[in-house]
C-alpha cells in the first residue's frame, strides 16, 4: 500500500468544500484571541532583548491565524500556509514560533487539510511534500541555523549533560522525531475524521437509494394492481354486456309474439345491468383506494369478490342466454373446492367468467364445458367448446392477457388456443404446494 493509498488516492468519493460561514469566522477569531493573549502574557518572563518588533509580532500572528476562516473552502492551501507560518515564525520571530499555541495552529490546519481535501491524490503530494520539508527544515536548522552555536556555548559554560549519545545527535534525533510525531499526527486524524466524513455520506446515500427504490417498489404495486383491476373490469363488463345483449335481442324478437316472455328476458337485463354497475362500483372504489391522490373512502361501498361457490351460478347465467353450458367438477371430497384460497378461487372464477364469454361473443357454438379438476398437486379448470371464430369479433386480447397474467402470478401453467379437433380449449393449472394449502 504507498502513500496514495493510505490517503484515499484511489477512493472516487469526494468531499464538497462548503463556502465560509459563521462557523469559519467564528473559530479563526477565536484562535486569533488566544494567540493574541498568549503573545502579551509572554512578554511578562521573555527577554526584551529576543523580541522582535510589535509590527513583526502581529503580522506573523495575523499569517498564522486569518488563513484558517478557509480551511474547509481551501483546505489544502491552509495547510501549506500554516506550515509556513510556522516555518517563518521559528526561524524569524521565535519568541511566538516556539509558543505551545503556535504549534497547535499549524497541527489544525495541517488537520483540516487532510480532512477537507476533495482530491485525495492532491492532498497525497501536498501533504507529502510538507512532511519532507519539515525534515529539510530541521536539518536547516541543525546545519545553519543556531543550533550548533547554542551547544557550543552551553558545553563551554558545562550545562550539557550526559547521554547514550553525543548532544548534537541526540538533539537531530530528537527534532526529527518530535517533528514527525506531529504533523503525521495531524494528517492521520484528519485522515480519520475524511473517512468519517466518507462513511456518513456513503450511508446517506444508501439510505436515500433504499427511500427511492421502496417508493418506486410502491408505484410499482400501485401500477400492478390497477392493471389487476382493470382486467377485473375487463372480465365484468365483458359478460354483463353479452349477457344483456342476449338478453336485449331475445326480448325484441320475443315483443309481439310472446310479451311475457320478452318481459323476463328485459327483467333478466335488468338483473345483468344492476350486477354489473355494483361489481363496477366494487372495482372502481378498489382503484381509488389503490391510488394515493384519491380521497374519500369506498369500502363500504363494495361488494366481495365470487368464489367458486358461485360458479354454478354463473354457469346458469350463461345457459338463460342461449349457451348451453355443461359443468363438471371432480374433487376428492364435497366442498374441497371451497377450501381453496380466495385469490385463486376468485382466478378460477374469472378464467371461467372470460372464457364463457369469449364463447359467447366470437365463437358460433352453442354449447361448452367447463371442468374443474382438484387433485394433490393441483388444480385445473378447462372450458371446451366446438365452434368456429365469428368474423369481425376480434376483441382486443386483454382477457386472455389477464388469463395468463393470473397463471403468471400463481406459477401455474395455461393451454390457450383452438382445438385440432376444432373449437377452442382454455385450461389453466395451479399448483397446490406453494400455496399452503392444508389437505
Amino acid at each position: 500500500m504507498n502513500w496514495l493509498d493510505l490517503l484515499g488516492g484511489a477512493d472516487v468519493w469526494e468531499r464538497e468544500s462548503p463556502p465560509v460561514g459563521r462557523q469559519d469566522w467564528g473559530v479563526t477569531v477565536g484562535v486569533l484571541l488566544v494567540v493574541v493573549l498568549c503573545l502579551e502574557l509572554s512578554r511578562a518572563f521573555l527577554p526584551v532583548e529576543n523580541m522582535r518588533p510589535l509590527w513583526a509580532q502581529y503580522a506573523m500572528v495575523a499569517l498564522q491565524t486569518l488563513p484558517l476562516v478557509a480551511r474547509r473552502r481551501f483546505p489544502l492551501a491552509v495547510a501549506v500556509l500554516g506550515f509556513v507560518g510556522f516555518f517563518v515564525a521559528a526561524t524569524y520571530v521565535p519568541e511566538l514560533g516556539y509558543q505551545s499555541v503556535t504549534m497547535a495552529i499549524t497541527f489544525f490546519a495541517v488537520f483540516s487539510g487532510t480532512a477537507w481535501a476533495g482530491d485525495r491524490r492532491q492532498a497525497a503530494l501536498v501533504l507529502g511534500a510538507l512532511v519532507g520539508l519539515m525534515m529539510l527544515w530541521v536539518a536547516w536548522d541543525v546545519s545553519l541555523g543556531n543550533a550548533i552555536d547554542n551547544f557550543r556555548e552551553m558545553r563551554a559554560q558545562g550545562g550539557l549533560g550526559h547521554g547514550i549519545l553525543s548532544p548534537l545527535v541526540s538533539w537531530v534525533l530528537y527534532s526529527a522525531i518530535v517533528n514527525l510525531v506531529f504533523i503525521l499526527g495531524a494528517i492521520a486524524m484528519g485522515q480519520s475524521a475524511w473517512r468519517q466524513a466518507r462513511d456518513r455520506a456513503l450511508l446517506e446515500q444508501a439510505v436515500q437509494t433504499i427511500e427511492r427504490q421502496s417508493q418506486e417498489l410502491q408505484h410499482q404495486a400501485v401500477v400492478e394492481e390497477r392493471l389487476r383491476i382493470a382486467r377485473e373490469l375487463h372480465d365484468v363488463v365483458a359478460h354483463h354486456v353479452s349477457v344483456m345483449g342476449i338478453q336485449a335481442a331475445g326480448a325484441r324478437r320475443l315483443l309481439q309474439r310472446n310479451p311475457d316472455g320478452a318481459a323476463e328476458a328485459l327483467a333478466n337485463v335488468e338483473e345483468s345491468a344492476r350486477q354489473s354497475v355494483t361489481q363496477m362500483r366494487g372495482l372502481l372504489g378498489a382503484l381509488r383506494a389503490v391510488d394515493p391522490s384519491a380521497g374519500g373512502d369506498d369500502e363500504g361501498g363494495r361488494e366481495p369478490q365470487p368464489t367458486l361457490a358461485e360458479l354454478p351460478t354463473l354457469v346458469e347465467s350463461f345457459s338463460r342466454d342461449g349457451l348451453a353450458v355443461d359443468l363438471t367438477i371432480v374433487e376428492p371430497r364435497p366442498g374441497s373446492l371451497e377450501a381453496l384460497p380466495l385469490p385463486l378461487q376468485l382466478s378460477l372464477y374469472r378464467t371461467v367468467q372470460e372464457a364463457l364469454t369469449n364463447v359467447v361473443r366470437h365463437s358460433t357454438a352453442r354449447e361448452a364445458s367447463v371442468q374443474l379438476r382438484l387433485e394433490e398437486r393441483h388444480v385445473e379448470a378447462e372450458v371446451l367448446d366446438a365452434g368456429r371464430p365469428r368474423t369481425g369479433t376480434s376483441g382486443s386480447g386483454l382477457g386472455l392477457l389477464g388469463m395468463r397474467e393470473r397463471v403468471t402470478s400463481h406459477g401455474g401453467s395455461s393451454e390457450i388456443g383452438p382445438r385440432v379437433t376444432g373449437g377452442y380449449r382454455v385450461r389453466v393449472r395451479f399448483p397446490l404446494t406453494s400455496l399452503g394449502k392444508e389437505t
